[in-house]
């Protein structure tokens, strides 16, 4: 009776447990970026119309009212705000002692107090409460406004945490370039990534405004800069690097521009946000999209149609404004006055990136210049343009940012360079010269390049620069001294649109790798962590979802490498998540949470299919990678070539995709002649060899103009068997396409030896001019 009585005790204390509110609990807390301090403590806060917020000056006023504007709209209710008062359920209170742009958040169960210098570190603050509140903050009240996951507000806890959260930014500058050129964002998708940059702390809007490929900013002056600049010829089902450039009277569609009133209005709405929008006007390079409007701003020998480029421009993109004609400079004063009027920034961005000086060369008028001003070459003539416009600009109280081929020259006074070129290099060298930099290096913290296993990303060009890249970039290396470091303002994330064409595309492209960016310009590198990241982002993906953004699931797919080993192949299935599980299958049925679970590299000795996915909790999070692995004589065999990137690609058994940097195409840094040679191991009968082969007409990968097939017995001694040449026609065929190269050989042989023959530059019609055309082989197949 005794022990019944115990045991009775027991359940019942177990039910009470059991039937504590969450409310009483210690939570798990995480935030993106990540904060410098978070202890977790214990029970909610919970928002109302009954909470009152209870601030020191109308200036805190307003921060709150954006804040509860959001309740209205998701929970439909809104706070009370008491100027002047220190009573109430969310006190700020200023404090002189912490920096700017820091906090500290006190949430209990019965109060949040928040601390900070200024209306920045407040705002901060307040982000934070949104990413702790449920993801339905970011819906309208509507049930069908909100995602279909979404309960209604009447079905919501809007409870916070309680935790006590000390933060404050690593950087300064904390950036994002978004090129509103190339592709055009209206207003609407262009304040809601504002939006999104704000609840991640981001304080730099870099408003990319005119290109080659269109000018995106009325200007009063010059109307023609909208009329003519702001349209351009459609090339229908042609990617960037396809389009051909216009022709003279070819029709124009309009693709978009911000009148001087939208301009106001995402500044102010930006302001409001603590995001200082920095406009760029591109020079002296650039610009073809104002000197279609204006030709007599370019060099008078320029002797070819100037239009509003489509894509690349090819020997178009050389044409650039005069440096030789003072009507130039006038009328980029006159287009500054205007831009000046519509940005408070501090800062005034103005290119210097990519100008090709072919003009300036032969151009009298920049000759003249160059003379009468004593410059050595062209280089230092576009120091001398870049020098005189940030004079201007200077002298209207702001300073100027550009391009880091500035540091190819002598650097105009006080510029500030942002370091794009490789890894930023450029810009640590003006560091060594005493300028202010920033860095934006293209190999990580380019948007465009594609962000996670190529076979499943929609079409973009170069290589990857996933989550986990983006995640890892440490802007300050070893080996800077601590001068360099003193002069590094922050970091950027550019968001170029070649291949955007429509504001889903610059999403998917954007999200989830712009919270990447915010650990990398907010967060400490001690307390940066791959795991608890991934735990914040997803709560913060969730907030994505419900502010009705499509965010791109590439961090779940897989990333093959098949490696030839002793005469087998290497399977190795990388996720960059290390928080779920890959299951695969090698039968030619789908994987599924039971499939079997993959630990360690896979080893194929003959062919097979391979399919793989990712899963979590029973639930397939990725998209199902299919690898045939296909097995011929060539296969996993010992092959060898100078120069080539990844050879044993050619004998892996995986044909690559219409995409050349999937990483199953062999590239050559030299193209001229390109041989590699394969080791059999045993004299084998060779009948036929097929060499697959990739166009990208965009891109300048073209198959050689010959290709000659040779065999030995020996490895000393070899004779050729085969050849196959190709006219220029038949090599530079536009388009993007796979093609096998078939060699009929018939010979008995151990070692194969293929010597291949660039085609040299593409010719003076192709879009890419002059350029040297690049090999790329997938596979050798032998049979």
């Amino acid at each position: 009776m005794r022990y019944r009585t115990i045991y009775a005790l027991v359940c019942l204390l177990l039910l009470a447990v059991a039937n504590i509110q969450a409310d009483n609990l210690t939570q798990p807390v995480s935030l993106v970026p990540c904060p410098v301090s978070i202890v977790p403590g214990t029970g909610n806060f919970r928002f109302s119309a009954k909470t009152t917020f209870a601030v020191e000056n109308e200036e805190q006023a307003a921060e709150v009212r954006r804040f509860t504007v959001l309740l209205t709209r998701a929970a439909g209710f809104t706070p009370r705000i008491k100027v002047g008062s220190k009573k109430g359920d969310i006190c700020l209170t200023t404090d002189a002692s912490l920096k700017s742009e820091s906090y500290k958040l006190e949430i209990t169960s019965k109060r949040i107090n928040i601390h900070a210098a200024d209306v920045q570190g407040f705002f901060y603050a307040l982000q934070s409460i949104r990413q702790l509140l449920p993801a339905a903050i970011e819906t309208a009240s509507t049930p069908a406004s909100a995602s279909p996951s979404l309960s209604t507000s009447a079905d919501i806890d809007w409870i916070v945490p309680a935790v006590t959260i000390t933060d404050q930014p690593r950087f300064g500058y904390r950036g994002l370039l978004v090129d509103v050129a190339r592709f055009f964002s209206p207003k609407e998708n262009l304040l809601r990534i504002i939006d999104c940059m704000a609840m991640l702390k981001l304080n730099k809007l870099h408003f990319h405004l005119t290109d080659d490929n269109g000018w995106r900013i009325e200007i009063k002056k010059y109307p023609e800069l909208t009329e003519i600049g702001s349209r351009r010829v459609d090339r229908p089902g042609k990617s960037f690097p396809d389009r051909r450039n216009p022709r003279q009277g070819e029709p124009t569609v309009e693709k978009g521009y911000y009148t001087q009133d939208e301009i106001r209005e995402i500044v102010a709405y930006a302001g409001e946000r603590h995001i200082e929008v920095i406009p760029e006007i591109e020079m002296p390079a650039h610009s073809n999209a104002a000197l279609a409007a204006y030709p007599l701003l370019a060099c008078p020998v320029v002797n070819k149609y100037i239009g509003v480029l489509p894509g690349l421009g090819g020997e178009n993109a050389d044409v650039i404004y005069c440096a030789g004609n003072d009507s130039v400079f006038t009328f980029l004063q006159d287009v500054l006055d205007e831009v000046l009027e519509l940005f408070p920034s501090k800062y005034i961005h103005l290119g210097g990136d990519e100008a090709r000086k072919t003009h300036w060369e032969a151009c009298p008028l920049c000759q003249a210049r160059m003379k009468e001003e004593k410059l050595a070459n062209e280089e230092e003539l576009q120091g001398y343009f870049m020098g005189r416009v940030a004079r201007y600009v200077q002298g209207k109280g702001r300073e100027v940012i550009g391009w880091d081929e500035l540091t190819n020259a002598t650097i105009p006074d006080d510029f500030i360079i942002l370091g794009w070129q490789k890894y930023g290099e450029a810009a640590v060298k003006a560091a060594e010269l005493g300028h202010r930099f920033i860095m934006t290096p293209a190999r990580i913290m380019y948007l465009i390049r594609y962000q996670g296993p190529q076979w499943f990303e929609p079409l973009t060009y170069f290589g990857n620069n996933t989550l986990k890249d983006v995640y890892d970039y440490e802007p300050i290396q070893k080996d800077w001294s601590q001068h360099t470091v003193s002069l590094l303002m922050g970091v950027q994330a550019c968001m170029w649109t070649e291949f955007c064409n429509a504001p889903e595309d610059v999403d998917y492209l954007l999200f989830p790798r712009l919270s990447a960016l915010a650990e990398v310009a907010w967060t400490k590198p001690e307390r940066k962590n791959w795991k608890s990241y991934l735990t914040a982002m997803d709560r913060f993906n969730e907030h994505l979802a419900a502010k009705g953004i499509v965010y791109a699931r590439s961090m779940y797919n897989i990333q093959q490498t098949v490696t030839p080993k002793n005469g087998r192949l290497e399977v190795k299935l990388d996720c960059i998540r290390p928080d779920v599980e890959v299951r695969y299958t090698m039968d030619g049925t789908m994987p599924t949470a039971q499939s079997t679970l993959y630990t360690r590299p896979l080893t194929l000795t003959d062919t097979k299919t391979v399919k793989a996915a990712t899963f979590s909790a029973g639930k397939q999070m990725g998209q199902t990678l299919e690898l045939p692995v296909v097995w011929n004589l060539a296969t996993a065999q010992v092959i060898k070539s100078t120069g080539a990137d990844n050879i044993g690609l050619l004998v892996n058994g995986v044909r690559g995709s219409l995409k050349y940097t999937d990483s199953e195409w062999c590239s050559w840094m030299k193209n001229d002649t390109v041989s590699f040679t394969l080791d059999l191991k045993k004299p084998e009968t060779v009948n036929r060899l097929i060499l697959g082969s990739i166009t990208n007409y965009g891109m300048a990968a073209h198959k050689p103009a010959r290709i000659d097939v040779w065999v030995s017995t020996d490895g000393a001694d070899f004779r050729k068997v085969s050849e196959q040449t190709y006219t220029k026609d038949e090599i530079f065929r536009e388009g993007t396409f796979r093609e096998d190269i078939s060699f009929e050989i018939g010979e008995k042989a151990r070692y194969v030896r293929v010597v291949a023959y660039g085609a040299g530059d593409c010719p003076f019609t192709h879009v890419r001019p002059g350029q040297e055309a690049r090999i790329y082989f997938d596979e050798i197949i032998i049979e």
